[in-house]
C-alpha cells in the first residue's frame, strides 16, 4: 500500500477531521464492490484517529463496527488484518459487538489461512465476555497446542486477556500451558517461510511459562515444583526469555520467603553459567538485588560480570557496568575487586559505558584515587550528553560528602562544568550539588558561595536565580564577610526580570538580622530603592522588609525571615487532604497542628539521602531495592516520616495536648501473632515530662462487638514511671480497629538518666466486654461477658532517648566534649560490616556522619556517629570493627558526650 503523501483516493479527501472520516468510512465500507485499497487507507485513518485519542459517540461506534464487519466478505489478506486491528479498538465502546462472533469464527478454524487465524483470536477474546466464553474454550485450548507458533502465541497472549473475564475458565488451560511449555515448534512451510521452514522457534514457550505462572501463582508448593522442573539440566526449555522469566519468579519467591533463599539461591547461581548472555545478567542482577545479599552469594555474581567488562560487544559491556554501577551504590567494597577492568572502560569509544565506569569508580575508590579520577572525568565531559553529565555530577556529590578533605577539587570542577554549555536540568544539579556541599560541608561555603554569585551574574535560568538568591539570603549573613554578598544580590535588583526581583528583595531583607548598624542602614537604603520599582510584588516585599527591619519588630522579623523550623510536608499534605476531601468546613484550616521539623532534622533527613547517589537512567533496583538502596537503608527516612504522622494524630487527642510537643516516637511493635484474634501493635511516644503507650488493635472477630476496650500497662519501675491516665476505645466493630492510650509522668533530666531508668518493662493486658452478634438481626447482644488477653510487653531503650542527628564535621564535634568511655563487643550472627553499621546505628538511634555507614573495605572498618538525647545534650561515637569469617565482628566503641550518664547509656547500648 503506497500513495503520495497529498494524493486523492478516489476524489476522496486526505482531511483527518473527525466526522469526514466517519462519513468517508461509512460511505466506503458499504459500497459494492468493496474497493480493497481504498478501505485500506480509511482504516489506517481510523486507527490512527482511535490512537491519538480522538473517541466516537456509542452511536457512531456502533455504526462504524457494523459497517466494518461487511470487509469480511473480501478475502484480501491485508484488509483483513486492518479490520482487526480497528474491531479491537470500538469493541470496548460499539454495541452489540458479540454480533460479529460468526464472521471471526470462521477465520479461527483449524485449516484457515495462518494469516487470519492469530489476528481472528486475539479479536474474539476481546469482544467475548464472562458468559459466552465457555462457547470457546475448546478453539483455544486447540490453539494453545496448535502447531505453528504464531497461532499458539495468540491464544496464550489472549488468555492473559481473558483471566480477569473468567479466572476459573482459563485455569481449565494449565494442562495445554504446560505442554506448551515443554514443545519445541517450528514455522511450516509456507509460500511466506518456506527458506526458513526447518528454523525452530522458542516465542511460545516464554508466552506458556508467563501465563502458567499466573494460573499457579496462588500455589505457592505448585509454583516452586514447577521452577525445580524447569530448572533442572536436561530441561525442554530453551528459550532464553523464559529462562529470564524464570528467574524472576524466582526472585519473586525469595523476596517473598526469606525461607526459600537457600535452594533457590543454586539455581541462581547454575543460571550465572548459562550459554545465553542475557540469561547471565538477569541471574546477576537478581542475586545482587537480594535483601542483605552476603559476600560469599554475591562474588560470583560479580565474578560474571567482571568477565563481561572485557567482551567485544558495546551491549554486553554497557549491561555489565550498569549492573556493577547500581551494586556500588549500596555495596562498594563488593565491586572494588573490578575497578582495574573498570578503569580501562573510561576510554571506551562508547560514552556511556565511559560515564558508568567513571561514576563507578567513583563510588569504589578510595580517598587516594579521587585526584586521578577527577583528571580523566575532565577529559570527555564535552563529548557526553547532559544526561550522562547529570550523572557524573551525583557521583561527584556523593563523594565529596564522604570525602569532606577532597571538596576543593571537587568545588572546582564543580564550578568549571558550571561555565559549560548545557540544559537546565545539567545546571540545576551541578547548582544542588554545590548547595550540599555548602549545607554538608562547612569547610566549602565560601568559595562555594563566591561560585554561585558568579554564576547568577550570566544565569539565563529564571528558577536556578531564584534558588541562588535564596540561598545567598540564608547563608550569607552567616559568613565572615556578609556584605560582599549584599553587591551580587542588588545588581539582580537592577538588571533581572520581576521574578528574581522578587526574591533579591527577600535575600536582601535577610542582611538585616545582622546586628552591625552601619549593615542594617545600607539595607535600608537599598530596600528603600525597591520601593520605586515598576513590579507590585517588588515593591510589597521591599514594604514588608522595611517594616520588619524596625527595632520594634525585631522578634517577629527573627520568626519570620529566619524561622527555627518548617511545617512537616507529609502530614501538612495528609492534613491538607482530609481538610478538603472533609466537605465544607465551619472553621478555618489550623497549621498550629502540623508539627515543626528543626533544621538538625531536616539537615539529618537530607543528609541521609544525598550520602546515595541518584540512580542511572532507566530506574534503580526492583523490589528489595527499589530506590537504589538496600531496604535497611531507607528505614531512617520511613521513620522519620511516621514519626511526623504520629505527632499530628497525637496533636488532635485533646488529653495529650497539655503535655506540649511530642518529642520523639518509636516505630510500631508488634505485640501479638498476626493471626490472633486480636492484632495489636504498641508505639511509644515521649514528652518532656510524660511517656505516651499507644496501642492499636484490630478486632478480626467477624461476629463479635469489643466495648470499653483498654490496655492495662504496668511498668516495672512503677517508682519512676507514674500512669496518669487511660484513653479507651468505647466500642470496636468486628473486622475493624482503633486505638488507645496510656499516659505516664517520666523523668526528665538526663542527668537522672541511667540503665535502670530505660531499662523499664512495661506488661501488657487487653481488657475488654465481649458481645455476640445476632446473625438474624445483626444487633450485639444486650449482655456479654468481661475478658483480658495477655498481650507481649514493651521495652523502653536507648534507641527510644536519642534522636540522630547531622554534623558537619564530626572531628570538631569529637574535641569539644569531654566525658570519654569505651567497651569491646564480639556481634554474632552478622554477615559482615555492612549488617555491622546497620546494627549498631539502629540500635544506638543515631547519625552515621561523613559516608561510614558504608564500609570500603571487607575486613576493617570505622563507623562515626553522632546524635542528641530529648533534651538535647550531644553525644558522639567512634565504632572500630573487623570483621572474619571464624569469629564475626568484633567492634570496640569509644563515646564522648555531656553528660556521663549518656555516655555509659551508648556505650552499653548495643549489649
Amino acid at each position: 500500500m503506497s500513495y503520495k503523501k497529498n494524493e486523492d483516493v478516489d476524489g476522496g479527501s486526505t482531511s483527518m477531521d473527525k466526522m469526514t472520516i466517519f462519513q468517508d468510512c461509512i460511505s466506503g465500507f458499504n459500497a459494492s464492490p468493496i474497493q480493497p485499497r481504498k478501505c485500506r487507507i480509511l482504516l489506517t485513518r481510523l486507527i490512527y484517529l482511535l490512537s491519538t485519542g480522538d473517541t466516537f459517540a456509542k452511536a457512531e461506534s456502533t455504526q462504524l463496527f457494523f459497517s466494518i464487519t461487511k470487509l469480511f466478505q473480501h478475502k484480501d489478506i491485508a484488509l483483513r488484518q486492518m479490520v482487526y486491528l480497528v474491531i479491537k479498538e470500538l469493541a470496548s465502546v460499539a454495541e452489540d459487538v458479540i454480533m460479529v462472533t460468526s464472521s471471526i469464527m470462521k477465520d479461527t478454524a483449524v485449516g484457515s489461512d495462518v494469516v487470519y487465524r492469530p489476528n481472528a483470536i486475539r479479536t474474539l477474546c476481546r469482544i467475548i465476555d464472562g458468559t459466552t466464553i465457555q462457547a470457546i474454550e475448546r478453539l483455544i485450548k486447540t490453539a494453545i497446542v496448535d502447531k505453528h507458533p504464531i497461532v499458539s502465541s495468540a491464544a496464550l497472549i489472549s488468555s492473559y486477556h481473558l483471566l480477569p473475564v473468567s479466572r476459573d475458565v482459563v485455569r481449565r488451560w494449565a494442562n495445554e500451558t504446560q505442554e506448551t511449555v515443554l514443545a519445541q515448534k517450528t514455522f511450516p512451510p509456507t509460500a511466506y517461510n518456506g527458506a526458513y521452514s526447518a528454523a525452530p522457534t522458542y516465542m511460545t514457550q516464554y508466552h506458556a511459562l508467563g501465563l502458567l505462572y499466573q494460573l499457579r501463582s496462588h500455589d505457592r508448593m505448585a509454583l516452586i515444583k514447577m521452577i525445580q522442573q524447569l530448572s533442572n539440566a536436561g530441561s525442554a526449555l530453551k528459550s532464553p526469555a523464559a529462562v529470564v522469566l524464570l528467574i524472576r519468579f524466582v526472585a519473586r519467591i525469595i523476596d517473598e520467603d526469606n525461607d526459600m533463599r537457600r535452594p533457590l539461591y543454586g539455581l541462581l547461581e547454575g543460571w550465572l553459567r548459562h550459554k545465553s548472555d542475557m540469561v547471565n545478567f538477569e541471574a546477576a542482577k537478581t542475586v545482587l538485588e537480594m535483601k542483605d545479599v552476603t559476600d560469599a552469594e554475591a562474588t560470583p555474581a560479580v565474578d560474571i560480570l567482571q568477565h563481561f567488562l572485557n567482551s567485544p560487544r558495546f551491549v554486553s559491556r554497557f549491561s555489565a557496568i550498569r549492573i556493577l554501577n547500581r551494586f556500588a551504590m549500596i555495596r562498594p567494597q563488593n565491586v572494588n575487586v573490578c575497578n582495574i577492568d573498570i578503569e580501562a572502560l573510561i576510554s571506551d569509544p562508547n560514552r556511556s559505558i565511559a560515564t558508568y565506569a567513571i561514576t563507578t569508580l567513583l563510588k569504589t575508590g578510595n580517598e587516594a584515587s579521587v585526584d586521578r579520577l577527577m583528571k580523566q572525568i575532565t577529559g570527555f565531559m564535552n563529548d557526553i550528553s547532559d544526561e550522562f553529565k547529570i550523572i557524573v555530577v551525583d557521583a561527584i556529590r556523593s563523594l565529596c560528602l564522604k570525602f569532606p578533605s577532597k571538596q576543593s577539587l571537587m568545588l572546582s570542577f564543580l564550578s568549571s562544568v558550571l561555565r559549560d554549555e548545557g540544559g537546565y536540568e545539567f545546571k540545576r544539579a551541578v547548582v544542588e550539588a554545590m548547595f550540599d556541599l555548602i549545607k554538608f560541608v562547612p569547610e566549602s561555603k565560601e568559595d562555594a558561595l563566591s561560585y554561585l554569585c558568579e554564576f547568577i551574574e550570566d544565569c539565563e535560568f529564571t528558577k536556578l536565580a531564584v534558588r541562588i538568591l535564596h540561598l545567598l539570603g540564608a547563608e550569607g549573613p552567616r559568613t565572615k564577610q556578609p556584605t560582599k554578598y549584599v553587591r551580587y544580590i542588588y545588581n539582580r535588583v537592577v538588571l533581572e526580570n520581576a521574578i528574581i526581583r522578587a526574591a533579591a528583595v527577600t535575600a536582601l531583607s535577610k542582611f538585616a538580622l545582622i546586628q552591625d548598624p552601619a549593615v542594617q542602614d545600607s539595607i535600608k537604603v537599598l530596600l528603600t530603592r525597591c520601593l520605586d520599582d515598576p513590579d507590585d510584588e517588588v515593591r510589597d516585599r521591599a514594604a514588608m522588609a522595611l517594616r520588619l527591619v524596625e527595632p520594634a519588630a525585631k522578634d517577629i522579623a527573627v520568626q519570620y525571615l529566619d524561622p527555627a523550623g518548617v511545617p512537616s510536608l507529609p502530614v501538612l499534605e495528609q492534613q491538607l487532604v482530609m481538610y478538603i476531601t472533609s466537605g465544607p468546613q465551619a472553621k478555618p484550616f489550623d497549621i498550629s497542628v502540623i508539627p515543626l521539623i528543626t533544621k538538625d532534622q531536616q539537615d539529618a533527613d537530607n543528609f541521609r539521602a544525598k550520602t546515595m547517589a541518584t540512580l542511572p537512567i532507566g530506574g534503580g533496583f526492583s523490589d528489595g531495592a527499589a530506590n537504589g538502596t538496600s531496604p535497611a537503608r531507607a528505614t531512617p527516612e520511613l521513620r522519620e516520616e511516621q514519626s511526623q504522622k504520629f505527632a499530628a494524630q497525637l496533636a488532635a487527642v485533646p488529653e495529650l495536648q497539655a503535655f506540649g510537643p511530642v518529642v520523639h516516637s518509636s516505630k510500631p511493635v508488634s505485640l501479638t501473632e498476626s493471626e490472633t484474634e486480636y492484632v495489636i501493635s504498641g508505639v511509644k511516644h515521649l514528652y518532656k515530662e510524660h511517656l505516651v503507650l499507644q496501642f492499636d488493635v484490630t478486632n478480626t472477630l467477624p461476629d463479635t462487638v469489643l466495648e470499653d476496650v483498654s490496655v492495662i500497662s504496668t511498668p516495672s519501675l512503677d517508682e519512676l514511671y507514674v500512669e496518669q491516665f487511660i484513653i479507651t476505645i468505647p466500642k470496636l466493630a468486628p473486622e475493624s480497629n482503633g486505638t488507645m492510650y496510656v499516659a505516664f509522668t517520666r523523668p526528665a533530666d538526663d542527668d537522672e538518666l541511667d540503665e535502670n531508668v530505660i531499662s523499664c518493662t512495661f506488661s501488657n493486658v487487653l481488657r475488654f466486654t465481649s458481645k455476640e452478634i445476632d446473625p438474624t438481626t445483626g444487633t450485639p447482644d444486650d449482655e456479654g461477658y468481661d475478658d483480658e488477653y495477655q498481650v507481649e510487653d514493651l521495652e523502653l531503650g536507648v534507641a527510644d532517648f536519642i534522636m540522630p542527628t547531622y554534623i558537619g564535621s564530626f572531628q570538631h564535634m569529637w574535641d569539644q566534649l569531654s566525658f570519654e568511655k569505651s567497651e569491646t563487643y564480639a556481634l554474632g550472627g552478622i554477615s559482615g560490616l555492612q549488617a555491622a553499621c546497620e546494627t549498631v546505628t539502629t540500635a544506638l538511634s543515631m547519625q552515621a556522619l561523613e559516608g561510614s555507614d558504608v564500609p570500603l573495605s571487607s575486613s576493617t572498618h570505622v563507623l562515626k556517629i553522632f546524635g542528641r538525647t530529648l533534651t538535647g545534650k550531644k553525644v558522639v561515637a567512634q565504632v572500630r570493627m573487623a570483621y572474619s569469617a571464624k569469629t564475626g565482628v568484633t567492634l570496640k566503641i569509644t563515646a564522648r558526650g555531656e553528660n556521663e550518664n549518656v555516655v555509659d547509656l551508648v556505650v552499653g547500648g548495643i549489649a
